[in-house]
């Protein structure tokens, strides 16, 4: 399995994204809700995904593109915490290393969505 296969599996089974799928020199750049974040390193980067996703989900939607040296990733996961329904709007623009491990992650994330605010949005979201 590829190491954005394995990536994606782990975004929607909350296992955690294991360090093994980044190259040594990689980094995350995160743009999220009021705020940018870094990491660098696979244990770091691992660490950080490992609180965004951290529960069993499942992609409402879901597109993957393949670019030179890399792939395009966009997706509505959604998961229950503590019985409460949640959802995030991802994009990955993942850059890959010469052995295929994932070099450069650039995320943007719309936030972490609960109940209440899912249904809010419920009205005003194009499907």
């Amino acid at each position: 399995m590829s190491a954005i296969d394995t990536f994606i599996k782990a975004l929607e089974t909350g296992t955690g994204i294991p360090s093994t799928c980044y190259a040594e020199d990689a980094v995350l750049d995160a743009t999220v809700p009021n705020w940018r974040l870094s990491a660098s390193g696979p244990d770091a980067i691992a660490e950080e995904y490992g609180r965004w996703f951290a529960h069993p989900g499942r992609f409402e939607e879901f597109d993957r593109r393949p670019i030179p040296g890399g792939e395009v990733i966009t997706y509505l996961l959604t998961w229950e915490e503590d019985g409460v329904p949640h959802a995030g709007h991802h994009c990955h623009l993942l850059s890959l290393a010469p052995d295929g491990r994932i070099a450069r992650d650039q995320v943007w994330c719309g936030g972490r969505w609960d109940a209440s605010l899912l249904a809010q949005m419920g009205a005003t979201v194009a499907g």
